[in-house]
């Protein structure tokens, strides 16, 4: 029987250096991947780092998303072999409203060059956002006293909130491209996995976090709230999260949907916690609300914290 012949897929990662795109890259590059061989161009705002793995990827590029004439002037040369796009990029500024108006404009520019080329090839987009979908702008320093909490689970048909939020505008504008663009929304929690530099590596910062009080003597105390510190928690594994969208990216049974993506298991941070000063030889100190400390040092002094 003669083998069926379909053009090769090519994917462009945005925000190949983070945790989830350096994950997305090893998988997409692994024999045994879905709808593989795949060739792989993988971009970020910065010059490739020293530690990249270069093996990981076909092509690396450097752009500023929201530079419309930057983001034109990478792109172009690849926009008439990209099949697929993993958007795992994001952007994040002093409100949620900041944060719709930039995170629409890099994927705008991306989306309007490759789009845009003679006979485009591009079919599909894996768009990665987060549990904030459900809780609202949990970061942004004025809505985040106003929201309403939403106990668990959170199942993805739950009807949007009435408040600014990013990821509604990022999943609004991949769905205007529609039915010339199919798309997979993969929504994670915390996501844990190796990278050196992410902002949004939690473990990293929390294993720094406990060094540096080990050094100075200093008690490692939770920066959360009494809510987080005492209920269910879970988090996503960015090799996981990889396999999730790549099944996505190539499964006709996924075309236009949402999907959770954690790794099945939940934890209480005040369990986590005991665990993380055995490993790291420092005191437990039990959460107490009445304490307050600038651990990300913003302002006010009041710090930010987890969950």
């Amino acid at each position: 029987m003669e083998q069926e012949i379909r053009p090769p897929h090519v994917a462009l990662i945005v925000g190949v250096t983070g945790m989830a795109g350096l994950s997305l890259a090893e998988a997409l590059k692994k024999p045994t991947a879905l709808g593989g061989p795949w060739k792989v161009f993988g971009t970020a705002r910065r010059p490739k780092p020293s530690w990249f793995p270069s093996s990981i990827v076909d092509g690396y590029i450097s752009f500023d998303a929201i530079n419309s004439d930057d983001t034109k002037d990478k792109l172009s040369p690849i926009s008439s072999e990209v099949t697929h796009i993993f958007w795992v990029a994001i952007q994040v500024r002093e409100s949620e409203e900041a944060n719709v108006s930039i995170n629409e404009i890099m994927l705008a520019n991306v989306l309007n060059v490759l789009k845009s080329a003679p006979s485009s090839p591009l079919s599909h987009i894996t768009l990665q956002t987060g549990t904030q979908h459900y809780m609202g702008p949990v970061h942004d320093q004025v809505l985040s006293g106003q929201l309403v909490p939403h106990d668990p689970p959170f199942r993805e048909e739950l009807p949007r909130l009435p408040y600014p939020n990013f990821y509604y505008a990022l999943e609004d504008l991949i769905a205007s491209y529609s039915p010339s663009l199919t798309y997979s929304i993969h929504r994670a929690s915390i996501i844990i996995g190796a990278s050196s530099r992410s902002v949004y590596n939690a473990l990293l910062t929390l294993a720094a976090y406990a060094t540096i009080c080990r050094s100075e003597g200093t008690p490692f105390r939770y920066p959360g709230t009494r809510y987080t510190w005492e209920h269910f928690c879970d988090m996503s594994d960015a090799r996981v999260l990889a396999e999730q969208h790549i099944w996505a990216a190539v499964s006709s049974k996924a075309k236009n949907q949402a999907f959770n993506c954690t790794s099945g298991d939940v934890f209480t941070w005040k369990s986590l916690w005991k665990v993380l000063c055995e490993i790291f030889d420092v005191e437990f100190v039990p959460f107490d609300e009445t304490e307050k400390f600038d651990f990300w040092g913003d302002d006010e002094g009041q710090g930010k914290s987890l969950g």
